[in-house]
């Protein structure tokens, strides 16, 4: 009965929030999300979408697995793991899910691959996946006319005009082929499947696979070729090696390479590359997606690992003014760099850095970050939400009792203190700044150099922000000291700047935010703790949650700044594991305060009244 109540009371306020995006003159603000590519049809799925209450639900797959996979033998299986067999079973399966999810007050955002086929174009049975899915199954009542006949035509190819082909995965013993993003015709592939997707009452599209491979087709060929004449002088280009651009025979046009293998003409490849890449998302998704639905929102699934430039991120080389343009918000994978602790080493395995970086790249909109663990399910939500981003990504076992009761405890916490959540802002007393402009040159000395610096402030618990160094505009209007990882001694803004101290471990993460309705009369400071017992088996990412193991903090003492005059009129603390806040006595002479945080397990907040 109690569960019933909440849920309608959460309907009546709290969907409304969210809704209010629909205006694409309002940013979509979301605090939670979970995310399944598989058991997503186990009968006790809908229960717990009901009991963690997430905004968005990223279910459902409408992009080239889907169109693939679905209708063959092995639709059950990687990646998608779909419930039924058959392109309209499976639609209709999707369909009653999602109508099902948005029942319960969640947006529904489905995952669409946009370039990875599987199947082959003959065998001894004919076609198979995506080529018999072209060939046999297109359905122009719901998708139109084909854009072309032969699907060869729409692929990636090598420098010798063969198709770029690999068996990484041998799905059902069948190849992998790549749509090529920059021929037209592959994006009216790509538009059809979005109206598909979008006529199956979906609100959104999470993006996947902007991978360019070294692909020489002749919308690649000429694509880059322009790309040289519009960005560079006559003179510039033969600096490349390049005396007559329009006779010239590219040997490669490549996109992530080996930063020690970089050269100038390698980095403007892999510019355009990326900016072809955000060409085709913003012509597929944001042009013609939202002319079908203005609503409609937009994201990206990209990785970033530890910092991985030029030999990873999708997005390394792009210019700012077109970085998460027109998107409503970010997936971003740091695979294997931050699923384990090695906490004698000072090695927390957490993005932090990689969310402040993304936050302050974005403009604050909603992101989040995978991570290829199931294990430190509380740290991982509490780290996303301490730094501005939406809990909790990919692994939500929620078919792990203990793993679904943390989940549900720790959304409920977040809805419960709303107004310190959402859309709020970060205010840290230093502003780190990310070298963009070195990796653009290049120069990922300096990106090792950031994480460095970065580990160290956050080692001493240091209030900073990240800011990209080419962000002119927002750096303008910022006036806290700067700490730049290319001065020798980058360490002056911080001897001349008065900052707030905080006597904890080196396993303690501290972050401070200010809340949206009301950011001069609250400080929100948030503490996040990854001490633990770690596995016997090292840098093992564990068994699920019952290896997670925190080690709780006994108390924190702070001494903390108060910008101008402004006086503390009320100290509370609060932590998941505690249903009701704490008084926190704060004795204050002139801008300092000083104060002791009370124990806590994995995550505690720190909550100022302000006058």
């Amino acid at each position: 009965m109690l569960q019933r109540v909440a849920l309608a009371l959460w309907m009546l306020f709290f969907v409304p929030l969210c809704a209010a995006a629909a205006d694409r003159n309002e940013r979509l603000e979301f605090t939670t999300l979970v995310a399944h590519w598989a058991e997503y049809a186990d009968p006790d799925y809908l229960e717990f979408i009901a009991e963690a209450r997430p905004e968005v639900v990223q279910l459902g797959d409408y992009g080239a697995h889907f169109w693939s996979l679905a209708a063959t033998p092995q639709y059950k299986g990687y990646p998608a793991h779909f419930p039924v067999q058959g392109h309209a079973a499976c639609s209709d399966w999707f369909r009653e899910r999602t109508r099902a999810i948005k029942g319960l007050g969640s947006k529904v955002v489905g995952h669409i691959n946009v370039k990875f086929l599987v199947g082959d174009p003959e065998s001894p049975e004919g076609p198979r996946g995506f080529f018999k899915f072209y060939r046999d199954q297109w359905d122009t009542e719901r998708l139109g006319p084909k854009p072309v006949e032969d699907p060869l035509t729409l692929l990636e190819r090598d420098v010798n005009g063969k198709l770029i082909m690999n068996n990484s995965y041998s799905i059902g013993g069948m190849k992998e082929y790549w749509g090529c993003l920059n021929n037209p015709n592959w994006r009216k592939v790509l538009k059809a499947w979005t109206k598909y997707g979008i006529d199956q009452g979906i609100d959104g599209f999470i993006i996947n696979y902007f991978y360019r491979h070294d692909c020489h087709c002749e919308h690649c060929v000429s694509g880059f070729k322009k790309h040289l004449r519009d960005t560079y002088k006559t003179d510039e280009i033969k600096q490349f090696g390049i005396d007559d651009l329009e006779q010239h025979q590219f040997k490669e046009i490549v996109s992530w390479h080996k930063p020690e293998e970089s050269t100038p003409l390698r980095r403007a490849m892999l510019r355009w590359s990326q900016l072809a890449n955000k060409q085709a998302f913003d012509e597929v998704f944001v042009d013609y997606g939202r002319s079908l639905k203005p609503d409609l929102i937009t994201a990206q699934w990209n990785h970033i690992s530890d910092f991985s430039q030029i030999s990873g991120d999708e997005r390394c080389l792009l210019p700012a003014d077109s970085w998460g343009r027109s998107e409503d918000y970010l997936w971003y994978s740091t695979g294997a760099a931050a699923h384990y602790t090695d906490l004698e080493n000072g090695y927390l395995g957490e993005g932090t850095l990689q969310a402040r970086y993304i936050r302050g790249t974005f403009d604050d909109k909603p992101f989040t970050l995978g991570k290829y663990e199931s294990t430190r399910t509380r740290v991982t939500i509490a780290e996303l939400a301490a730094n501005g981003g939406a809990p909790m990504g990919f692994y939500t076992r929620f078919k792990d009792p203990l793993a679904r009761q943390e989940i549900a405890r720790y959304y409920g916490f977040i809805r419960q203190h709303d107004d310190i959540y959402r859309a709020n802002r970060p205010a840290g007393e230093v502003v780190l700044l990310y070298p963009r402009s070195e990796v653009h040159k290049g120069n990922v000395a300096a990106v090792a150099k950031f994480k460095e610096v970065g580990n160290a402030l956050l080692n001493e618990h240091v209030l900073f922000d990240v800011i990209p160094d080419d962000l002119h505009g927002k750096l303008a209007a910022d006036k806290r000291p700067r700490v730049s990882v290319l001065d020798e001694d980058w360490r002056v803004p911080l001897k001349a700047a008065a900052l707030s101290r905080f006597q904890a471990p080196t396993t303690v993460r501290v972050s401070v935010t200010r809340p949206a309705k009301s950011p001069q009369q609250e400080l929100t400071v948030h503490f996040v703790n990854y001490n633990r017992t770690e596995p016997a088996q090292k840098k093992s990412a564990g068994r699920g949650i019952v290896d997670e193991q925190p080690i709780a903090v006994t108390s924190i003492d702070c001494d903390l700044l108060m910008p101008g005059d402004q006086k503390v009129v009320k100290a509370e603390f609060i932590t998941p594991e505690a249903p009701t806040p704490q008084t926190v006595e704060v004795a204050q002479s002139g801008s300092r305060v000083t104060l002791k945080v009370p124990g806590f397990l994995v995550y505690g907040v720190l909550k100022l009244q302000l006058k």
